[in-house]
């Protein structure tokens, strides 16, 4: 029941944003749907196939064990629900957040995560461009923080929702009035805002990583609010492989045991 309600609540974020994009742009794109979204659909397949024959449900189900074992820290303090529910969603937010930023600062992962930054254009699938063993070291990740903080497993199934939304939302190529999205800035992470971390220029690239609320991002000195160019000229993805054809699905796959350019 619980990945049914993950998936549908994705699919319904998913179908919302392509349908804003399409009546409202944020940009012009010059690269077709029909070159880069097989590519990006096809890696979010696999990845879907591959979490559900593999780990499924573990972020869910460990936070239950932890639970039942009194495993955490808000399990050992028996800390009302109320509370557990809002640490939660703020810890698991800003682990995800600081394991964005060793993604690009350490190697090997890198190798791994510049899979999702080699898209040239960014629209709703850019969210769902990860390399497989990204998808499953990021799940172990997960799973060692649910752990150690006794997360609440209500919490945790609401934070994965909340978590892909923000990221269909954030990598979605939709205009939102400037005026409007200063605004959201300060709650959420906006397209605008997240499409600056998407750029071929490294001083904008290490900036922005929050997926879901901005604070983070602000706290951290991490925060960036425009970019050299304007939002709508300014190149997306790495500098290197713009000077080629979009990556195919096995280049892809491939791409983490190449040689590594980054710029």
């Amino acid at each position: 029941m619980e990945t049914i309600i993950r998936l549908t609540a994705s699919l319904g974020v998913f179908f919302i944003m392509i349908c804003w994009e399409y009546f409202s742009p944020g940009r012009i794109q010059h690269i077709s749907r029909k070159q880069r979204w097989p590519v990006n659909l096809g890696l979010a397949a696999v990845n879907i196939a591959l979490m559900r024959l593999t780990l499924g449900s573990i972020a869910y189900l460990s936070a239950v064990t932890a639970a039942g074992h009194s495993w955490g820290i808000l399990n050992r303090l028996q800390a009302p629900e109320w509370l557990s529910i809002i640490v939660t969603l703020l810890f698991l937010d800003f682990a995800v957040y600081c394991q964005h930023i060793v993604s690009h600062l350490w190697s090997p992962l890198w190798r791994l995560h510049q899979v999702h930054h080699t898209d040239l254009e960014f629209d709703a699938t850019t969210a769902v461009r990860f390399h497989p063993m990204e998808i499953m070291i990021s799940m172990g990740y997960k799973v060692l923080c649910i752990y150690l903080l006794g997360a609440n497993p209500w919490a945790v199934i609401v934070f994965e929702i909340l978590l892909n939304g923000a990221a269909t939302f954030n990598h979605s190529n939709i205009h939102i009035p400037p005026v409007l999205d200063k605004k959201l800035r300060w709650l959420i992470v906006t397209p605008d805002m997240h499409r600056i971390h998407h750029s071929t220029l490294m001083a904008e690239t290490d900036s922005n990583y929050g997926f879901s609320i901005s604070c983070w991002d602000r706290l951290c000195k991490t925060y960036r609010a425009e970019p050299r160019q304007s939002q709508t000229v300014m190149a997306i993805g790495l500098a290197p492989f713009r000077q080629q054809h979009e990556l195919g699905f096995i280049a892809l796959l491939l791409l983490p045991f190449k040689a590594l350019r980054r710029w």
